[in-house]
Protein backbone atom coordinates (compact mmCIF):
# COMPACT_ATOMS: atom_id res chain seq x y z
CA UNK A 1 0.00 0.00 0.00
CA UNK A 2 1.57 3.36 -0.93
CA UNK A 3 2.03 6.48 2.37
CA UNK A 4 1.92 9.32 2.06
CA UNK A 5 5.31 9.60 2.56
CA UNK A 6 5.34 7.40 -1.26
CA UNK A 7 3.24 9.85 -2.46
CA UNK A 8 6.14 12.47 -1.96
CA UNK A 9 9.43 10.56 -1.87
CA UNK A 10 10.60 13.12 -4.99
CA UNK A 11 10.45 16.09 -3.13
CA UNK A 12 9.70 15.82 0.25
CA UNK A 13 12.61 16.33 3.37
CA UNK A 14 14.01 13.22 4.91
CA UNK A 15 12.67 11.24 7.45
CA UNK A 16 14.48 10.24 10.65
CA UNK A 17 14.88 6.81 9.39
CA UNK A 18 17.03 8.29 6.02
CA UNK A 19 19.46 11.15 7.89
CA UNK A 20 21.91 8.27 8.45
CA UNK A 21 21.77 7.02 4.95
CA UNK A 22 22.04 10.99 3.82
CA UNK A 23 25.14 11.31 6.09
CA UNK A 24 27.09 8.28 4.72
CA UNK A 25 26.57 9.48 1.17
CA UNK A 26 27.71 13.28 2.14
CA UNK A 27 30.55 12.09 3.64
CA UNK A 28 31.40 9.62 0.83
CA UNK A 29 30.51 12.75 -2.00
CA UNK A 30 34.17 13.93 -3.48
CA UNK A 31 32.71 17.03 -4.77
CA UNK A 32 31.50 17.91 -1.24
CA UNK A 33 34.60 16.56 0.52
CA UNK A 34 36.66 19.02 -2.55
CA UNK A 35 34.50 21.91 -2.09
CA UNK A 36 34.95 21.87 1.74
CA UNK A 37 38.56 21.34 1.54
CA UNK A 38 38.99 24.43 -1.00
CA UNK A 39 36.76 26.76 0.84
CA UNK A 40 38.47 25.75 4.14
CA UNK A 41 42.38 25.08 3.18
CA UNK A 42 42.38 27.28 -0.25
CA UNK A 43 46.58 27.23 0.67
CA UNK A 44 46.74 23.49 0.91
CA UNK A 45 43.95 21.94 -1.79
CA UNK A 46 46.29 21.78 -4.79
CA UNK A 47 49.29 20.25 -2.95
CA UNK A 48 48.33 18.62 0.00
CA UNK A 49 44.68 17.85 -1.19
CA UNK A 50 45.62 14.06 -1.36
CA UNK A 51 46.42 13.99 2.26
CA UNK A 52 43.65 16.35 3.27
CA UNK A 53 40.80 14.75 2.01
CA UNK A 54 40.82 11.52 4.06
CA UNK A 55 41.43 13.65 7.40
CA UNK A 56 38.04 15.72 6.07
CA UNK A 57 36.20 12.75 5.73
CA UNK A 58 37.37 11.35 8.87
CA UNK A 59 36.62 14.73 10.90
CA UNK A 60 32.68 14.69 9.71
CA UNK A 61 32.18 11.04 10.42
CA UNK A 62 33.81 11.65 13.83
CA UNK A 63 31.70 15.33 14.20
CA UNK A 64 28.06 13.67 12.79
CA UNK A 65 28.52 10.25 14.61
CA UNK A 66 25.82 11.42 17.08
CA UNK A 67 23.40 12.81 14.08
CA UNK A 68 20.45 10.27 13.93
CA UNK A 69 17.44 12.54 13.49
CA UNK A 70 16.19 15.57 11.98
CA UNK A 71 15.90 16.94 15.45
CA UNK A 72 19.61 16.14 15.63
CA UNK A 73 20.56 17.69 12.41
CA UNK A 74 18.74 21.18 13.33
CA UNK A 75 20.50 21.37 16.79
CA UNK A 76 23.79 21.48 14.45
CA UNK A 77 22.35 23.70 11.93
CA UNK A 78 21.50 25.53 15.23
CA UNK A 79 24.86 25.64 16.17
CA UNK A 80 26.34 26.96 12.29
CA UNK A 81 23.90 29.69 12.50
CA UNK A 82 25.14 30.98 15.73
CA UNK A 83 28.45 30.67 14.86
CA UNK A 84 27.10 32.73 11.32
CA UNK A 85 25.50 35.80 13.21
CA UNK A 86 28.52 36.34 15.69
CA UNK A 87 30.64 36.71 12.38
CA UNK A 88 28.37 38.37 10.21
CA UNK A 89 25.57 40.24 11.71
CA UNK A 90 25.10 43.26 14.55
CA UNK A 91 22.65 41.11 15.85
CA UNK A 92 19.20 39.64 15.10
CA UNK A 93 15.60 41.36 16.19
CA UNK A 94 12.27 40.38 15.36
CA UNK A 95 8.69 40.73 16.43
CA UNK A 96 5.34 39.34 15.94
CA UNK A 97 6.61 35.77 17.37
CA UNK A 98 3.87 36.45 20.40
CA UNK A 99 1.35 36.81 18.12
CA UNK A 100 1.74 32.78 16.82
CA UNK A 101 0.47 29.51 18.31
CA UNK A 102 2.96 27.39 19.74
CA UNK A 103 0.38 24.45 18.50
CA UNK A 104 -0.76 25.28 15.25
CA UNK A 105 1.31 25.03 11.86
CA UNK A 106 1.28 27.93 9.76
CA UNK A 107 2.59 28.76 6.15
CA UNK A 108 5.11 31.99 5.96
CA UNK A 109 5.26 34.01 3.30
CA UNK A 110 8.03 36.17 2.93
CA UNK A 111 9.98 38.26 0.84
CA UNK A 112 12.86 37.24 -0.74
CA UNK A 113 16.44 38.61 -0.47
CA UNK A 114 18.67 35.79 0.15
CA UNK A 115 18.93 32.61 -0.90
CA UNK A 116 19.93 30.80 2.22
CA UNK A 117 19.88 33.45 5.08
CA UNK A 118 16.09 34.55 4.61
CA UNK A 119 14.52 30.25 5.53
CA UNK A 120 17.47 30.48 8.34
CA UNK A 121 16.73 33.50 9.67
CA UNK A 122 12.82 32.68 9.93
CA UNK A 123 14.31 29.52 11.44
CA UNK A 124 16.09 30.80 13.88
CA UNK A 125 13.89 33.41 15.19
CA UNK A 126 11.34 30.24 15.68
CA UNK A 127 14.05 28.55 17.43
CA UNK A 128 15.25 30.87 19.66
CA UNK A 129 11.49 31.18 20.82
CA UNK A 130 11.54 27.40 21.36
CA UNK A 131 9.11 27.15 18.47
CA UNK A 132 9.27 24.43 15.76
CA UNK A 133 11.03 25.41 12.84
CA UNK A 134 9.57 24.96 9.49
CA UNK A 135 9.55 23.29 6.10
CA UNK A 136 11.41 24.85 3.45
CA UNK A 137 10.72 25.39 -0.35
CA UNK A 138 13.80 25.25 -1.89
CA UNK A 139 13.96 25.65 -6.03
CA UNK A 140 15.62 22.53 -8.07
CA UNK A 141 17.34 25.34 -10.14
CA UNK A 142 19.74 25.28 -6.63
CA UNK A 143 20.24 21.45 -6.38
CA UNK A 144 22.10 20.62 -9.82
CA UNK A 145 24.62 18.62 -6.93
CA UNK A 146 23.84 15.97 -5.50
CA UNK A 147 25.33 17.06 -2.38
CA UNK A 148 23.27 20.14 -2.35
CA UNK A 149 20.50 18.24 -2.52
CA UNK A 150 21.20 15.78 0.37
CA UNK A 151 22.22 18.72 2.74
CA UNK A 152 18.92 20.45 1.57
CA UNK A 153 16.63 17.59 2.66
CA UNK A 154 18.60 17.09 5.76
CA UNK A 155 17.61 20.71 6.66
CA UNK A 156 13.68 20.36 5.79
CA UNK A 157 14.00 21.28 2.78
CA UNK A 158 11.29 19.77 -0.16
CA UNK A 159 12.04 20.44 -3.66
CA UNK A 160 9.96 22.68 -6.07
CA UNK A 161 10.57 21.59 -9.48
CA UNK A 162 10.93 24.61 -11.90
CA UNK A 163 12.30 22.56 -14.65
CA UNK A 164 9.10 20.60 -15.10
CA UNK A 165 8.71 20.85 -18.79
CA UNK A 166 5.42 20.59 -20.87
CA UNK A 167 1.81 22.01 -19.48
CA UNK A 168 0.84 18.76 -18.51
CA UNK A 169 3.65 17.58 -16.07
CA UNK A 170 3.81 21.06 -15.12
CA UNK A 171 0.32 20.87 -13.73
CA UNK A 172 1.30 17.27 -12.27
CA UNK A 173 4.32 19.07 -10.40
CA UNK A 174 2.33 22.27 -8.88
CA UNK A 175 -0.58 19.84 -7.94
CA UNK A 176 1.64 17.14 -6.16
CA UNK A 177 3.72 20.54 -4.34
CA UNK A 178 -0.08 21.88 -3.55
CA UNK A 179 -0.75 18.62 -1.69
CA UNK A 180 2.78 18.34 0.14
CA UNK A 181 2.47 21.77 1.47
CA UNK A 182 -1.57 21.19 2.50
CA UNK A 183 -0.54 17.86 3.83
CA UNK A 184 2.78 19.26 5.98
CA UNK A 185 0.31 21.79 7.56
CA UNK A 186 -2.07 19.69 8.47
CA UNK A 187 0.07 17.11 10.05
CA UNK A 188 1.53 20.15 12.40
CA UNK A 189 4.20 21.42 10.18
CA UNK A 190 5.03 24.81 9.57
CA UNK A 191 6.25 25.82 5.84
CA UNK A 192 8.31 28.56 4.64
CA UNK A 193 7.79 29.96 0.80
CA UNK A 194 8.95 32.99 -1.08
CA UNK A 195 6.16 35.48 -2.15
CA UNK A 196 7.57 34.68 -5.63
CA UNK A 197 10.01 32.98 -7.75
CA UNK A 198 13.38 34.29 -6.90
CA UNK A 199 14.83 37.42 -5.31
CA UNK A 200 13.82 40.86 -5.29
CA UNK A 201 16.72 41.95 -6.79
CA UNK A 202 15.88 45.67 -6.95
CA UNK A 203 14.24 45.75 -3.39
CA UNK A 204 10.50 45.59 -4.30
CA UNK A 205 8.46 43.21 -1.96
CA UNK A 206 5.99 41.69 -4.54
CA UNK A 207 3.73 38.42 -3.97
CA UNK A 208 3.30 36.70 -7.68
CA UNK A 209 -0.71 35.88 -7.51
CA UNK A 210 0.51 32.33 -8.99
CA UNK A 211 1.66 31.18 -6.09
CA UNK A 212 -1.05 31.62 -4.61
CA UNK A 213 -3.00 29.78 -7.34
CA UNK A 214 -0.36 26.83 -6.84
CA UNK A 215 -1.37 26.50 -3.02
CA UNK A 216 -5.46 26.52 -4.31
CA UNK A 217 -4.68 23.48 -6.50
CA UNK A 218 -5.22 21.29 -3.40
CA UNK A 219 -8.07 23.32 -2.29
CA UNK A 220 -9.85 23.12 -6.18
CA UNK A 221 -9.48 19.17 -5.88
CA UNK A 222 -11.01 19.20 -2.80
CA UNK A 223 -14.21 21.22 -3.74
CA UNK A 224 -13.66 24.17 -1.81
CA UNK A 225 -13.77 28.01 -2.78
CA UNK A 226 -10.88 30.34 -2.97
CA UNK A 227 -11.50 32.21 -0.25
CA UNK A 228 -12.60 28.92 2.04
CA UNK A 229 -9.06 27.21 1.54
CA UNK A 230 -6.92 29.94 1.77
CA UNK A 231 -7.89 30.99 5.26
CA UNK A 232 -7.62 27.48 6.75
CA UNK A 233 -3.87 27.60 5.57
CA UNK A 234 -2.99 29.91 8.26
CA UNK A 235 -1.04 32.25 5.85
CA UNK A 236 1.59 34.81 7.63
CA UNK A 237 3.45 37.39 5.50
CA UNK A 238 6.60 37.39 6.76
CA UNK A 239 9.59 40.37 6.62
CA UNK A 240 12.84 40.22 6.23
CA UNK A 241 15.25 43.13 6.48
CA UNK A 242 18.98 43.68 6.05
CA UNK A 243 20.71 46.61 7.12
CA UNK A 244 23.64 45.51 4.52
CA UNK A 245 22.92 42.69 1.89
CA UNK A 246 26.19 41.02 1.17
CA UNK A 247 24.70 40.30 -2.00
CA UNK A 248 23.62 44.33 -3.37
CA UNK A 249 26.34 45.16 -5.63
CA UNK A 250 25.83 41.70 -7.72
CA UNK A 251 22.65 42.29 -8.17
CA UNK A 252 22.95 46.07 -8.61
CA UNK A 253 25.43 43.88 -11.61
CA UNK A 254 22.94 41.89 -12.88
CA UNK A 255 20.13 44.43 -13.21
CA UNK A 256 22.81 47.02 -14.75
CA UNK A 257 23.40 43.98 -17.57
CA UNK A 258 20.06 43.22 -17.92
CA UNK A 259 19.16 47.03 -19.00
CA UNK A 260 22.03 47.87 -20.89
CA UNK A 261 22.24 44.65 -22.86
CA UNK A 262 19.08 42.59 -22.54
CA UNK A 263 20.00 40.39 -21.11
CA UNK A 264 22.32 38.24 -18.37
CA UNK A 265 24.08 35.19 -18.83
CA UNK A 266 24.92 33.50 -15.51
CA UNK A 267 28.29 31.62 -14.40
CA UNK A 268 27.86 28.04 -13.28
CA UNK A 269 28.43 28.46 -9.83
CA UNK A 270 26.76 31.72 -9.59
CA UNK A 271 23.93 30.36 -7.50
CA UNK A 272 26.57 29.19 -5.11
CA UNK A 273 28.49 32.18 -4.69
CA UNK A 274 25.28 33.96 -3.78
CA UNK A 275 24.56 31.37 -1.24
CA UNK A 276 27.86 31.78 0.26
CA UNK A 277 28.37 35.68 -0.07
CA UNK A 278 24.98 35.78 1.45
CA UNK A 279 25.94 33.30 4.39
CA UNK A 280 29.33 34.89 5.43
CA UNK A 281 28.82 38.76 4.18
CA UNK A 282 28.20 41.47 6.22
CA UNK A 283 24.45 42.13 7.03
CA UNK A 284 25.15 44.13 9.83
CA UNK A 285 21.79 44.25 11.85
CA UNK A 286 18.62 41.74 10.76
CA UNK A 287 15.04 42.05 11.85
CA UNK A 288 12.75 39.13 10.96
CA UNK A 289 8.54 40.98 11.53
CA UNK A 290 6.02 37.98 11.97
CA UNK A 291 2.67 39.75 10.21
CA UNK A 292 -0.76 38.96 11.65
CA UNK A 293 -2.62 35.64 10.55
CA UNK A 294 -4.33 36.06 7.37
CA UNK A 295 -8.22 34.82 8.22
CA UNK A 296 -10.10 37.46 6.22
CA UNK A 297 -12.14 35.99 2.72
CA UNK A 298 -10.18 37.30 0.06
CA UNK A 299 -12.37 35.59 -3.33
CA UNK A 300 -9.33 36.37 -5.67
CA UNK A 301 -5.29 35.05 -5.68
CA UNK A 302 -4.70 39.12 -6.43
CA UNK A 303 -6.56 40.38 -3.43
CA UNK A 304 -4.90 38.21 -1.22
CA UNK A 305 -1.84 38.90 -2.94
CA UNK A 306 -2.45 42.41 -2.27
CA UNK A 307 -2.82 41.95 1.52
CA UNK A 308 0.54 40.03 1.84
CA UNK A 309 2.04 42.93 0.03
CA UNK A 310 0.29 45.38 2.46
CA UNK A 311 2.10 43.56 5.31
CA UNK A 312 5.40 42.89 4.27
CA UNK A 313 5.77 46.91 3.56
CA UNK A 314 4.08 48.33 6.60
CA UNK A 315 6.20 45.22 8.65
CA UNK A 316 9.41 46.26 6.98
CA UNK A 317 11.97 47.28 9.40
CA UNK A 318 13.74 50.57 7.80
CA UNK A 319 17.52 50.87 8.27
CA UNK A 320 19.40 53.95 7.83
CA UNK A 321 20.13 52.99 4.72
CA UNK A 322 16.87 53.00 3.56
CA UNK A 323 16.32 56.50 4.89
CA UNK A 324 19.15 57.99 2.92
CA UNK A 325 18.62 56.05 0.05
CA UNK A 326 15.44 57.59 -0.58
CA UNK A 327 16.50 60.78 0.86
CA UNK A 328 13.70 61.05 3.81
CA UNK A 329 14.88 62.52 7.06
CA UNK A 330 15.09 60.25 10.06
CA UNK A 331 17.14 60.29 13.38
CA UNK A 332 18.94 57.33 12.56
CA UNK A 333 20.19 58.91 9.19
CA UNK A 334 23.20 60.10 11.16
CA UNK A 335 26.14 62.12 9.24
CA UNK A 336 28.75 58.91 9.73
CA UNK A 337 25.44 56.43 8.07
CA UNK A 338 25.29 58.83 5.19
CA UNK A 339 29.08 58.91 4.91
CA UNK A 340 29.10 55.09 4.93
CA UNK A 341 26.61 54.67 2.43
CA UNK A 342 28.25 57.54 0.11
CA UNK A 343 31.41 55.48 -0.11
CA UNK A 344 29.27 52.48 -0.66
CA UNK A 345 27.73 54.05 -3.95
CA UNK A 346 30.89 55.92 -4.70
CA UNK A 347 32.56 52.62 -5.12
CA UNK A 348 30.75 51.59 -8.21
CA UNK A 349 29.87 52.78 -11.63
CA UNK A 350 27.37 55.28 -12.06
CA UNK A 351 25.10 52.99 -13.92
CA UNK A 352 25.36 50.29 -11.08
CA UNK A 353 25.45 52.92 -7.74
CA UNK A 354 21.61 54.64 -9.41
CA UNK A 355 20.60 50.96 -9.03
CA UNK A 356 22.33 50.11 -5.55
CA UNK A 357 20.42 53.48 -4.51
CA UNK A 358 16.96 52.22 -5.93
CA UNK A 359 17.72 49.05 -4.31
CA UNK A 360 17.77 50.56 -0.80
CA UNK A 361 15.26 53.33 -1.04
CA UNK A 362 12.75 51.04 -2.25
CA UNK A 363 11.16 49.18 1.09
CA UNK A 364 11.39 52.93 2.29
CA UNK A 365 9.78 54.82 -0.46
CA UNK A 366 7.07 51.96 -0.76
CA UNK A 367 6.20 52.58 3.17
CA UNK A 368 5.43 55.89 2.98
Amino acid sequence: MQTDNDIYKEIRPYNDDEVSGAIQRLVNDKEFITAILNYRFPQLSGVLGWVLIPLIKRFLIKKWSNVKTVEDVQLQVAKYMNATIAHSCDGVTNSGLDKLDPNQSYLFVSNHRDIAMDPAMVNWCLFEHKLKTVRIAIGDNLLKKPCATELMRLNKSFIVKRSAKGPREMMKTLGLLSSYISHSLETGNSIWIAQKEGRAKDGNDKTDPAILKMFYMEGRKRKQSFADFMAGLNIVPVSISYENDPCDIAKANELYQKQTSGSYEKGEFEDIESIINGIVGEKRRIHVSFGEVIKSQFEAPEELAEEIDRQITQNYHLFPANYIAAEQEHESATPAEKSRFEKKLADQPEGVASILKKMYAFPAIKKQ
